[in-house]
């Protein structure tokens, strides 16, 4: 029976005077039911202290019985509030035009509703209010790392790999864990299946099955099973999407404004509430896209399944499910060249066009620029290519096609002959073993030696007289150049800035050479953590996020091995192949599009100009700023008269 609690209504004198949290729990508890027939659900969060303590008290069992629980209940509730606020919503939608009253009236109806239809399936939601502490724990999947070794304490060695693995997706730079799901594995009778993820998201299941190894179904002629399987991750995701959405519908938190104690309107108020509901309901995007124990999401995530689907379905010969989808990809990233020409050539075809696929979303205020969520959160960025060179003497070799990939060129004569072989002795007497690599002589294989030196550490060695400044100068003046080639090449809009220039050159190590199948250089990217399992970069620290293009100008070319390499995101698959000499650059965007690495240096020593660049000014290379002073003050010739104090700072 549900009965009004007038204790909690909202008099003309509290909208003035009461704080806006108050406000909002009146306008979520104006009907407080009391369902007598509901079972109740154990909170969970008493069920995982419980939990805890069992396992401090070695009750294992207890562990188990109560840490599943918490978790069941965790779901249930979830599920609930869910399935409530969907109901709700349909049943009181807003209309497309109303006025104010008519507005409250639905709000108020729908908080009315929902609260009835929780506390039926709940109880009195009190019971189910929890601390951040244990909502953090839950997200961390911190439960399952109880289990297993509960699990592992009762001799059940297949729930112990499950629960094991379910928080290692989580939490994968958790040592210990690793090292038992390897243990696990060696187990007699623990088999592939008993690895699951307990937690897994409905539309991320298997995401190598549906991104990551879509290339290997085409490789496979499979196309009927990549198109059934993102078809199947398509209607997981707008499921999640709308189950996302449906819980931002609760009350928000105002943590920015606890220290502010001016009065509200009733309208500021609601105001602020929904700001805050429609923030939350474009987070969904990122929060979609985003694995577990990751903080950066998939780039692209939902308008790359449309683009796989149109390929496949261009494959088996269903060219209207492929114009459908190259439509629906084209709502998300309009007028996009490459998905353009492909519908027109699909219209072409068929002889008459096609309309998108529907996209779902809710009707009334929430119908609010679903499209503009997914565009504003910057998962995807398009730039055109194929500026100016500015330089009479350079070359265009290889365009980003010709290169197999994106983003990416490869230039011939960027400096002279003479120039190369004027860097090559600067190098010989500026580098320093490990210089670059924090003292590290050989950071990356044990059959190289590394050496290198920074712009303004050579332009100390030219003051100093210990190199000619004018061959310093050069290493300045040959690292702008190539800056202001990359920037007008990929027709930048901004200022593309230094964010590190490296002399580096690397030696075979005499002797070590036999038998080699390492790499120089391994295969990486330069702004965020390659994961070739998951076939996906993760910008995110300790990743140089702040790098956007990338650099190598080569001085030489006599030496065995070393070529440049560009992979899929496998960092197996090589898609091109560069063999450096005097004179060549090739530049590429440093993000996960460009995976790449330097093959074995087998004999020689192979020198470059290295040079990473961002398009944020905060960072910039202080010691490229500090070598622009340096250079400013030889052009105006005063440099006699001044004491040149240098601190060099290596950014890396």
């Amino acid at each position: 029976m549900c009965v009004p609690d007038w204790s909690d209504s909202i008099s003309a004198l509290d909208r003035l005077e009461r704080p806006r949290e108050e406000l909002l729990n009146g306008l979520s508890r104006l009907w407080v039911c009391s369902p007598v027939s509901a079972a109740l659900l154990q909170p969970y969060d008493l069920l995982y202290d419980s939990a805890v303590q069992a396992f401090y008290n070695s009750d294992y069992e207890k562990v188990v019985r109560d840490m599943e629980g918490a978790l069941s209940s965790h779901r249930e509730v979830r599920r609930t509030k869910v399935r409530c606020r969907l109901r709700c919503q349909d049943q009181f939608p807003f209309d497309e035009a109303f006025s104010d009253l008519r507005f409250f009236d639905v709000v108020l109806r729908r908080a009315a509703c929902m609260n009835r239809c929780i506390e039926e399936k709940l109880g009195t939601q009190s019971r189910h209010k929890v601390s951040e502490d244990v909502v953090q724990d839950f997200n961390r999947r911190i439960p399952y790392n109880f289990l297993q070794m509960a699990y592992q304490k009762l001799n059940q060695p297949d729930k112990a790999a499950a629960a094991a693995h379910t928080y290692f997706q989580a939490n994968p730079e958790h040592v210990e864990m690793g090292q038992d799901l390897e243990q696990y594995k060696d187990l007699k009778g623990i088999k592939e299946e008993h690895f699951v993820d307990q937690e897994a998201r409905p539309h991320q299941v298997s995401p190598e099955l549906r991104i990551s190894s879509s290339g290997k179904l085409y490789d496979k002629g499979d196309y009927d099973g990549a198109i059934a399987s993102f078809e199947e991750a398509l209607v997981e995701y707008y499921k999640a999407d709308e189950e996302c959405r449906a819980l931002c519908q609760g009350p928000q938190k105002f943590e920015d404004h606890d220290h502010l104690r001016y009065r509200y309107s009733l309208h500021e108020l609601v105001s602020d509430h929904f700001t805050q509901v429609l923030h939350c309901e474009h987070e969904c995007v990122r929060y979609l896209a985003t694995r577990p124990g990751r903080l950066s999401p998939m780039e692209n995530y939902l308008p790359l399944h449309y683009d796989y689907l149109q390929f496949a379905y261009f494959k088996v010969d269903k060219l209207e499910e492929a114009l459908q989808c190259a439509l629906t990809y084209l709502l998300f990233h309009e007028g996009e060249e490459f998905m353009t020409d492909n519908v027109d050539y699909y219209r072409g075809v068929l002889g008459h066009d096609g309309k998108p696929q529907e996209v779902r979303t809710r009707s009334g205020l929430e119908r609010r620029g679903w499209f503009e969520d997914f565009a504003s959160s910057q998962y995807y960025s398009g730039i055109c290519v194929g500026g100016p060179l500015l330089y009479d003497s350079v070359l265009l070799v290889q365009n980003s096609a010709a290169l197999n990939g994106r983003q990416r060129v490869l230039l011939d004569h960027v400096i002279s002959e003479e120039e190369c072989a004027e860097l090559r002795h600067l190098a010989h007497t500026v580098t320093l073993a490990g210089d670059g690599y924090k003292g590290r002589m050989s950071p990356h294989t044990p059959n190289e030696r590394f050496e290198g030196a920074t712009v303004l550490k050579t332009l100390q060695y030219g003051y100093e007289g210990r190199v000619p400044m004018k061959s310093a100068r050069l290493f300045y003046d040959v690292s702008e150049r190539a800056r202001r080639i990359v920037e007008s090449y990929f027709q930048l809009n901004s200022t593309l800035h230094f964010s590190y220039t490296h002399l580096v050159c690397r030696t075979a190590i005499t002797g070590q050479q036999d038998h080699r199948n390492d790499l120089s250089h391994p295969i990486h990217a330069d702004n965020c953590l390659l994961d070739p399992d998951a076939n996906e970069c993760w910008k995110e620290p300790p990743a140089y996020t702040y790098r956007d293009y990338s650099a190598l100008l080569y001085i030489n070319g006599d030496f065995d091995g070393g070529e440049f390499i560009f992979t899929e995101m496998d960092a197996k698959t090589v898609t091109a192949s560069v063999k450096p000499k005097c004179g060549r650059m090739v530049g590429f965007s440093s993000g996960g599009e460009n995976p790449h690495g330097v093959k074995a240096v087998t004999s020689g020593q192979r020198c470059a100009v290295a040079l990473w660049f961002t398009l944020d000014p905060l960072y910039r290379e202080l010691e490229r700023l500090q070598a622009d002073e340096v250079i400013h003050i030889l052009d105006t010739q005063s440099l006699w008269d001044q004491s040149l104090t240098i601190n060099p700072k290596d950014e890396l």
